[in-house]
């Protein structure tokens, strides 16, 4: 089984500046199909990972689709800043 978290930190660890401050979490969905991720992070890095019209969110979306297709699941990641 994939560490979806880990994998999805990695991704967004070179993006930001404080990765002290950055976040990921797995969330239980009602759906056995689902994986909900949330990124945490301060504003500014929050920003920097959706990117301009959501390029970067989309980005990071798709690569981890792939990843999951593996186990027949959709994932689902919101970008939360504190």
């Amino acid at each position: 089984m994939i560490d979806y978290e880990k994998v999805l930190y990695e991704l967004c660890a070179p993006i930001v500046d404080d990765k002290l401050n950055l976040s990921v979490k797995l969330m239980e969905s009602l759906d056995d199909k689902e994986i909900l991720l949330y990124v945490y992070a301060n504003s500014d890095d929050v920003a920097r990972l959706i990117g301009r019209k959501g390029s970067m969110a989309s980005s990071i979306r798709q690569m981890m689709s792939i990843a999951s297709r593996k186990e027949n699941k959709k994932i689902t990641i919101k970008f939360e800043s504190y």
